[in-house]
Order: C-alpha cells, then structure tokens, then sequence
C-alpha cells in the first residue's frame, strides 16, 4: 500500500496550516459567517479553534471543505 497522495490536494497540510491560511485570508469574523461553528465566533483563536476541530469531524470536514474552495478561488484569479 503506498502512503503516496497525488491526486489528494490536503495531502502533506496540516490542520494548523490549514486553519492559519484561512484567518489570514478571510479573518474569524468572515470565517464564522462562512462556517457556523461557535470556536469562531466566541473569542476565537487558532489554538482554541484547532483543538474543536480535532475533535469534531463534521466541523473539520467543512473547514476543509472551504480551504478547497479557497484553492480553486485563488487558481482562478491567478489565471
């Protein structure tokens, strides 16, 4: 079996990057309309909001989500 991911674009990212990469680009105000998750709109910070997303799937499954849309939005922009 090979650990290999090619065609998985959060291959190698981790979370932390991840969730970095999306406050810098949109900050918690705009991330807690986008997703509705309390960890960004109660007194957020990267620290608090990795730990909530470490233990609940659903939420980080739609974190991921976006930071994949953000990918296609910016690759669209660079064109």
């Amino acid at each position: 079996m090979s650990a290999e991911q090619p065609k998985n674009p959060l291959h190698g990212i981790t979370l932390e990057r991840l969730l970095t990469e999306l406050v810098e680009a949109y900050g918690f105000e705009k991330l807690s309309t986008m997703v509705r998750v309390n960890c960004f709109t109660n007194d957020p910070s990267v620290a608090s909001s990795l730990k909530f997303l470490r233990k609940t799937p659903w939420a980080r499954e739609k974190v991921e989500s976006l930071y994949l849309w953000h990918l296609r939005e910016q690759r669209r922009a660079a064109r």
